[in-house]
């Protein structure tokens, strides 16, 4: 059998614009597909029947299947990504490994070690960028050459940097890689493969929650500025889910919507941005971006906290949003600002607790940008406005939701005698955070 390379499907679950795939395949030699669920990551699963797994798992079916009607073999496994690449590199004479590259601490040890594991079988490991459209150290502050730590003066120089290479061929950051024709007539390596593992095999069930469709609504962005921040309208586009999991590229739907709605845009700036963050300054995933604000006495009341996860606080825009992420894994942005700082300042509860919470409910978790909202609205992040803004969740309730309608969806026992009174005084609550964080940053910020 002569050489062939590998293309290793992860957070990028498409055939059209995949510029991995397109780099694998214009390498030359026959391309074999490969997709691991990782048991590293799926064992943790608490929830056997996560929707996430069932979206991803419906994805590789398709992806399967495409790749077969063009005579092609999907390799798919469940098990260590080490063991499985390990298994096949020495099943098939493999010269290249092609894959997108991961920004997540784990996603980077994991892939250092199989590339050193690779280096001793002389087959060498190429990864491309895909899920940013700028990534790393690309966009530095001019007069430090350093990244950038807070949004605006970043989303600046992001734009600029954006306009000025549009036209400029290869480098043109929202090129479109044409990955799918090229697969068309490209070969594809048929061999024998394993079984396709069943999602009860992996000891998971399909999930009854429906994920949002990936067509974009364009009048969605067109009208966002206005719309955004109203959990009642349809008014954001739902494409987080698409987006994390790579069945829509980011690259895609930047072209889509760049001259549309700058507001909009900035959303996808935010991603890059806490991206960058996390590749920057890992030390976020386990702490706060600010070190002094890891000096925070937090109450972290468990019966506090549970109240918070099942939405019977008695205020009733965060309920009403803890009881739509529980029911549909989604929450509209700006109920996880208030429901992020109502758990953190009225609740003072570590921030920690509920980046772990929303991870494990939201379709659309990605570890970046949740660190990222999670430590804005505690305070501790990147964020330039002073620690001390705290939503109150009245005025957030009477400015965003006024007629009650999102409100009354999810929470049907509003106006009743069966709805909880509010668990705290709002007021104080405020007051008691301020007094804790004064005494956590005195001198320090």
């Amino acid at each position: 059998m002569s050489a062939i390379s590998l293309f290793w499907f992860r957070r990028d679950l498409r055939l059209e614009d995949n510029r991995g795939l397109f780099n694998a395949l214009k390498a030359g030699l026959p391309v074999l597909p490969v997709f691991i669920f990782d048991s590293n990551i799926l064992d943790k699963l608490s929830n056997k029947s996560d929707a996430r797994v069932s979206f991803i798992y419906q994805q590789v079916e398709s992806l399967k299947e495409k790749i077969e009607k063009l005579g092609g073999s999907f390799y798919v496994a469940y098990g260590n990504p080490m063991d499985i690449i390990d298994r096949i590199t020495t099943e098939l004479p493999v010269k290249h490994l092609f894959a997108n590259k991961d920004y997540e601490s784990y996603g980077k040890h994991r892939d250092l070690s199989i590339k050193e594991s690779l280096e001793i079988k002389n087959i060498t490991f190429h990864l491309s960028k895909d899920q940013v459209i700028f990534e790393e150290r690309e966009i530095l502050s001019k007069t430090a050459g350093t990244p950038y730590t807070v949004f605006t003066p970043y989303s600046k120089s992001w734009k600029e940097r954006l306009k000025a290479n549009l036209t400029d061929g290869d480098n043109n950051p929202l090129l479109a890689y044409d990955s799918e024709g090229l697969l068309q007539h490209s070969p594809l390596s048929n061999v024998n493969v394993p079984l396709f593992p069943t999602l009860d095999s992996m000891h998971f069930h399909p999930s009854q929650i429906d994920i949002p469709s990936k067509e974009l609504n364009l009048k969605v962005v067109e009208n966002y500025t206005e719309n955004r921040d109203y959990p009642a309208k349809v008014g954001t586009s739902r494409l987080g889910v698409h987006l994390r999991f790579g069945t829509l590229g980011i690259r895609e739907l930047a072209r889509k919507i760049i001259h549309l709605n700058e507001t909009f845009l900035n959303e996808l700036i935010w991603r890059d941005f806490y991206a960058q963050i996390l590749f920057n300054f890992p030390h976020v995933e386990k702490n706060a971006f600010r070190s002094n604000y890891d000096l925070i006495k937090w109450r972290n009341n468990t019966d506090d906290f549970e109240r918070w996860t099942s939405g019977k606080t008695g205020f009733p825009l965060v309920d009403a949003g803890m009881r739509e992420l529980n029911a549909t894994g989604f929450m509209h942005n700006r109920v996880r600002m208030l429901t992020a700082s109502f758990l953190t300042k009225n609740l003072l509860i570590d921030w920690r607790w509920g980046e772990k919470y929303f991870a494990e409910k939201l379709l659309d978790f990605d570890l970046a940008s949740n660190n990222g909202g999670w430590q804005w609205a505690a305070g501790s992040g990147t964020d330039a406005a002073p620690y001390f803004r705290i939503f109150s969740p009245e005025a957030q309730m009477l400015k965003f939701d006024p007629q009650f309608q999102y409100i009354k969806k999810w929470v049907p026992e509003f106006g009743t005698i069966h709805y909880a009174k509010p668990m705290i005084d709002s007021k104080l609550s405020k007051e008691l955070c301020l007094a804790a964080y004064q005494l956590a940053l005195k001198g320090n910020s």
